[in-house]
């Protein structure tokens, strides 16, 4: 790491090594500023995306059963961020995998799994739980849990140094080293703080400032970035900006990753944190808005839907908002989530085939089992986002 690079002391600084002849440059963060003043562009950007926001906050409030709608939006939120990371996977196969009820045997479909265990399972803690340590420890050792990086200490903060860059380079070499072991403690406690006492700042601004504090200090050895964007959305929904999760700035992020990337770093070296907020807040402002957009999709199909099973006797509503929560169904999902014989389930998928709603895709996974997808659902999960 260039030590001449860093020239912000507000944000941190570059520090050497101690007591050995190798010695390399790291960089030891600062506590994270309260208060900070904000640009005219940060706040026009802050009051675009908290509408954007209070929109989406909107609908969810008036959505019926929008919990029928979170399955999708934390699907695309793991699989986004996972890509992130260069895990290569697409929605429609984890979806598939998740309705086939079997273990996968594809690792990078394993890690979006476990990525989805470590959503739900921090939804359930934050209930209970502030964002703290241990909070964050627990979802560390479920992200891990079985999967490519068990080996890299799930559910513990690092012992050794780590450092960002390409796979060939060293610490000398890299763009980023982060903080030694021995400074994780005081970092991690001031970032405690800053995220459970609230200064006179914007939510979304501490959650941006979180969140480039978390992947500064990068606490684990592996799995920093998964679990930092994870408490993007953990946060504002402690906050009470989201009551229904429908939010995924991961797909925004990946989209835009080396910008991503680099306006993390430019705060670190330069000091320039309006840019980053401004770039956060695009993020949120563009996710919210395609997240509003495809959820009056998804509500105009489901209602139309449900209007039309409402005037048969079979289960087909049942069905309905089963395809909502994952448009892909085998014989046995139905008959283990409806209760339904072999021969029912597959007479309400064939009722539903025969209406259009879903369709064969064939014989997948372990023991050749036959899938239907849900395809105009699917396509509204799935389409391109458009952010620009």
């Amino acid at each position: 790491m260039d030590p001449d690079r860093f020239t912000a002391p507000l944000f941190g600084e570059a520090i050497r090594e101690p007591g050995k002849k190798s010695a390399f440059w790291y960089f030891r963060p600062a506590p994270i500023p309260r208060d900070l003043p904000l640009h005219s562009a940060t706040v026009s950007a802050l009051s675009e995306a908290d509408a954007a926001l209070g929109r989406l906050q909107g609908l969810g409030a008036l959505v019926r059963d929008p919990e029928l709608l979170i399955g999708p939006y934390l699907t695309q939120e793991a699989v986004a961020s996972s890509r992130i990371e260069g895990t290569q996977t697409s929605i429609s196969e984890v979806l598939q995998a998740e309705a086939g009820g079997t273990p996968t045997s594809s690792e990078d479909v394993a890690e979006v799994e476990r990525y989805l265990a470590a959503t739900m399972q921090g939804y359930e803690l934050i209930r209970e739980l502030p964002i703290t340590q241990r909070l964050i420890l627990e979802l560390h050792a479920t992200l891990l849990s079985g999967v490519r990086g068990q080996e890299k200490s799930p559910g513990e903060f690092r012992r050794s140094p780590v450092w960002v860059g390409s796979p060939t380079d060293n610490p000398t070499t890299a763009l980023y080293v982060p903080p030694l072991p021995d400074d994780l403690p005081a970092a991690i406690t001031d970032w405690e703080k800053c995220v459970n006492e609230p200064d006179q700042s914007p939510v979304l601004i501490r959650c941006a400032l979180m969140h480039y504090q978390f992947e500064t200090i990068h606490p684990f050895l592996d799995g920093n970035g998964r679990i930092g964007r994870l408490l993007i959305n953990l946060m504002l929904t402690e906050e009470g900006r989201l009551t229904t999760p429908l939010l995924y700035t991961s797909g925004y992020l990946e989209k835009h990753r080396m910008e991503y990337y680099e306006r993390l770093q430019r705060v670190r070296e330069k000091g320039e944190v309006q840019q980053w907020l401004q770039f956060f807040l695009t993020a949120v402002r563009r996710s919210a808005e395609d997240a509003v957009v495809r959820s009056e999709k998804l509500v105009d199909l489901r209602e139309r839907y449900l209007s039309r099973a409402a005037t048969t006797r079979s289960n087909l509503s049942a069905l309905v908002a089963l395809v909502f929560v994952n448009p892909f169904l085998t014989v046995a999902r139905v008959e283990k989530t409806l209760g339904l014989t072999n021969h029912g389930s597959r007479n309400l998928i064939n009722d539903a085939a025969r209406r259009g709603w879903v369709e064969k895709i064939g014989a997948s996974g372990r023991g050749g089992r036959l899938y239907w997808v849900a395809r105009e659902l699917f396509d509204v999960i799935d389409a391109p986002a458009i952010y620009d």
